[in-house]
């Protein structure tokens, strides 16, 4: 059940966050707006990313890690020709290439690759941590990290539209994957540099983009103290687990 009392709030927000700002940058103005203290988002996404990131408040923070295990779903821009040191077009161009021979088999053969489960090296500007440094800190001072390869799932990827130099992509994949990455990792296959020139993430779980609020209208209804009607509760992050029904007694 949420509470609607402000001086505790039990529930889920579905937010939409918007582009040019970091997940936490978010998470700062929900907390103003909410005059709360406890509460935590479930899954970064990167400045130039928007879309579904739940943000759990009170008692549905001990959630947070479950939520984060569910499938995600993302449509994703890839733009062909260019490489940056953050593996997204707001980086720091590395090189760039005409993709002037670059076909739509060419592409669909070069994706076969990223079908099921498949190991994946995480970027250096990322929130991962080396001796307790995060890896994106590391690599703002010029440094490069050995990482390893992680296990991760991709359960379909879809080619939506081909119009070079842009890729448009859908893709449905298990948490810990990084998107920036296969741009990048393509990129390397077709032989002339990508990078990830967009992303929205359609899908967290049960949460999805047709029923996410912008990150605006939720400070105002925080605000106004009319939050009600957007906060989800908590049974939802878990609707997908069996449940049974138990007597008084039991």
């Amino acid at each position: 059940m949420i509470k609607t009392n402000m001086d505790t709030i039990n529930g889920i927000l579905n937010l939409e966050k918007p582009y040019g700002m970091t997940s936490m940058e978010t998470l700062r103005r929900l907390k103003r707006a909410s005059s709360q203290k406890k509460l935590g988002h479930t899954g970064t996404l990167d400045p130039i990313a928007t879309g579904v990131i739940p943000v759990c408040f009170g008692k549905a923070t001990r959630l947070a890690e479950d939520i984060m295990l569910n499938e995600k779903e993302y449509l994703v821009d890839i733009r062909l020709g260019l490489t940056t040191d953050t593996y997204d077009a707001l980086g720091k161009t590395i090189a760039e290439k005409l993709p002037s021979n670059i076909f739509l088999k060419n592409i669909e053969d070069a994706l076969s690759s990223f079908q099921g489960e498949i190991f994946q090296v995480p970027p250096m500007f990322s929130a991962l941590k080396h001796k307790g440094v995060r890896l994106y800190n590391l690599a703002r001072s010029g440094l490069e990290i050995p990482r390893e390869p992680r296990k991760v799932f991709v359960y379909s990827i879809e080619l939506i539209d081909f119009s070079s130099p842009i890729i448009q992509l859908k893709i449905q994949c298990s948490k810990g994957f990084y998107v920036r990455s296969l741009a990048n990792d393509l990129g390397e296959i077709l032989g002339c540099g990508a990078v990830m020139n967009g992303l929205v993430r359609t899908k967290s779980g049960p949460f999805n983009i047709e029923d996410a609020i912008p990150l605006d209208e939720a400070e105002e209804k925080f605000r106004m103290k009319e939050f009600q009607d957007i906060l989800i509760p908590l049974d939802t992050a878990v609707s997908h687990l069996p449940f049974v029904n138990v007597t008084y007694e039991q």
